[in-house]
């Protein structure tokens, strides 16, 4: 029982992903980090580091096959691309 509940719960999650096709089209460039991760959620997997006063961050989102990557500098998005593998 406790792995069927387990097994409906992790479909659900993955039915509910944020990390679509349909998503990747509403963000653009120059959107705030916080835009997008309204739109995408919080990235799977996050680098940042500064340098002179800019920041910078490479950020992805992972939901099976398919892979949204995004570069963000001072906190707005430079650019963003979709991989479906």
């Amino acid at each position: 029982m406790k792995r069927l509940l387990a097994l409906t719960a992790l479909l659900l999650l993955a039915a509910c992903s944020k990390i679509t096709a349909e998503n990747y089209q509403k963000v653009k460039s120059g959107m705030s980090r916080a835009e997008v991760v309204a739109i995408l959620g919080e990235p799977t997997q996050s680098d940042a580091g500064s340098l002179l006063g800019i920041e910078a961050e490479s950020a992805s989102w992972q939901n099976g096959k398919l892979a949204i990557s995004g570069q963000f500098v001072n906190g707005k998005l430079l650019t963003h691309t979709m991989q479906q593998q």
